[in-house]
């Protein structure tokens, strides 16, 4: 029984690989906005930058977005391809604004 739930396990993580297509997904904190990038702070505490072009798709809750949606302390998560040692973001789902910390 422990080696069909196994198997079964690792049939649904392979299934759930490739259905993201080999995508990375960048999860955190927008830091920088360029005309052509932005850098995440993400959840592990590095920083990525990750490009984009016209064929990004920007969405903010379920609706349609485009860049100039996205501020600096916004929360981002960026399903992207690798391309040529860097990112390219196919898709970046913008959420709320990081809370400011109380001290």
């Amino acid at each position: 029984m422990k080696k069909l739930t196994l198997i079964l396990i690792c049939v649904l993580l392979s299934t759930l690989a490739f259905a993201h297509g080999g995508m990375e997904h960048v999860m955190g904190t927008v830091s920088a906005i360029t005309d052509h990038s932005l850098t995440v702070k993400t959840t592990a505490g590095d920083s990525k930058t990750v490009v984009f072009d016209a064929s990004t798709h920007f969405l903010k809750g379920e609706a349609a977005a485009t860049v100039k949606d996205l501020h600096v302390g916004d929360r981002v998560v960026i399903h992207a391809h690798k391309r040529d040692n860097s990112l390219h973001a196919a898709e970046v789902k913008i959420g709320a604004s990081a809370k400011p910390q109380s001290h």
